[in-house]
């Protein structure tokens, strides 16, 4: 049983009301029952209860157990002095309020209709990974659209959160806070951290005064990575660079806050993915695309689909990694890779955009860019495919693996439309 399942049965008042009465045993009426609280204090707010005949207005705590009440320490907040009803499953023990008075309790454990508390049980002991995959045929198409909508949005808002503490850090700097989530992003799973370390050490405006010199930002990005040290018998292109690098770390002072070669993975990928040929792509990116904030931002969406080419240095057309020629054909930035990004780091700046402007255009160009993107591919959403759910878009995949790590794995049946549907019935 969770205390999440007695907010439930009192929002929908799955519970026998009749000659319903405190552990004390005066009488209760539920006028209104009140409305739900998600934000901080009591479960429900503006409540109207008769206990005894007399009206109360005011809110109401639920808990499991009466006694948590005295565990959360409520009987010494004063923000909980209005509480006028306790409900609780179980009334173990009295409880008072902040000044003393005794604090009307009302257990409804055993009040509880059985068709939702067996449903709720059928959920919460589900076998499956998807708590109701063997009810899904019967939920309806409209509720599994409200689910995808409700699913996608917290993503949005959630990750748009984190971008807005690092602009805070950034001090609301959006283009430096979008080149260091494209930066993370550009190193892929595997080498998104080296990568984000890297742009923390390079900001973009000292990348910016080089943008019309490729070779020195290869030169700053290798050299700061930590690719240019103990290379042995570097070739022509590596030495170029490494001389490029040096004096510009003298400049701008760049020698202590270098990474270190250790701290890229190269095993289990493919070459094409290596960090070093994504620098490369990286430097050209930066070159093209100096704002990346306002491309994203201003670019209509059906430019923005479009890959950027980039044309890397002539090096870069025969090796994956420095000083390491190879006959193998270079490839340039994927469809694929790119698609990635726009998933991750496009939709997640325009959502924490319109969060910080309150303009919700930003929020619906967010959406729509995710509807125009294929659906990615990984063990989450073959779960969701097992079930029954066709997985067509970015904005349905996004929405769906939300929905399974947030939710679904943590069997949190009652804060999805779906479990509440089900429960319904």
């Amino acid at each position: 049983m969770t205390e999440d399942f007695v907010h439930f049965v009192w929002e929908y008042q799955y519970f026998d009301t009749q000659r319903l009465a405190t552990a004390a045993g005066k009488a209760v009426e539920i006028i209104d029952k009140g409305r739900w609280n998600v934000d901080s204090g009591a479960d429900f707010q503006y409540a109207k209860i008769l206990i005894d005949g007399i009206e109360w207005i005011g809110t109401i705590e639920m808990h499991l157990r009466a006694s948590d009440w005295n565990r959360h320490a409520h009987a010494q907040n004063l923000a909980y002095q209005n509480v006028i009803l306790h409900v609780v499953w179980e009334a173990d023990v009295p409880t008072f309020r902040p000044d003393g008075t005794p604090l009307p309790t009302v257990e409804i454990g055993k009040r509880v209709f059985g068709k939702a508390l067996q449903q709720y049980h059928n959920l919460l002991e589900s076998p499956q990974t998807i708590p109701c995959a063997t009810q899904w045929a019967q939920v309806k198409p409209l509720t599994q659209i409200q689910l995808l909508d409700k699913a996608l949005l917290r993503r949005l808002e959630r990750k748009a959160s984190h971008v807005q503490t690092v602009l805070e850090d950034n001090a609301g700097d959006w283009e430096e806070t979008a080149y260091l989530f494209l930066a993370k992003h550009w190193g892929m799973k595997i080498n998104q951290e080296p990568f984000y370390r890297l742009a923390q050490r390079l900001p973009l405006k000292l990348i910016a005064k080089h943008r019309d010199n490729v070779l020195q930002i290869e030169a700053l990005l290798f050299g700061q990575a930590g690719f240019l040290h103990n290379v042995q018998n570097p070739d022509e292109y590596t030495q170029t660079l490494q001389k490029e690098y040096y004096f510009l770390a003298q400049k701008y002072q760049l020698q202590d806050k270098q990474l270190q070669a250790v701290e890229w993975q190269f095993s289990k990928l493919r070459p094409a993915n290596f960090p070093t040929l994504r620098l490369a792509q990286w430097a050209v990116f930066l070159q093209q695309i100096p704002h990346i904030f306002s491309f994203f931002l201003h670019t209509p969406l059906e430019q923005i689909l479009k890959k950027p080419v980039l044309q890397t240095s002539d090096y870069w057309l025969s090796h994956f990694q420095l000083n390491k020629p190879t006959e193998a054909k270079i490839p340039h930035l994927g469809e694929t890779a790119w698609q990635n990004l726009l998933i991750n780091v496009t939709a997640t700046l325009l959502a924490a955009y319109a969060q910080h402007t309150q303009e919700e255009t930003y929020m619906e160009k967010a959406m729509d860019l995710l509807q125009h993107l294929p659906a990615e591919k990984n063990k989450v959403l073959e779960v969701w495919d097992a079930v029954g759910l066709k997985v067509k878009t970015a904005f349905d995949s996004q929405a769906l693996i939300e929905q399974y790590n947030e939710l679904c794995s943590q069997k949190k049946c009652l804060q999805c439309v779906v479990g509440v549907s089900l429960l319904h019935k």
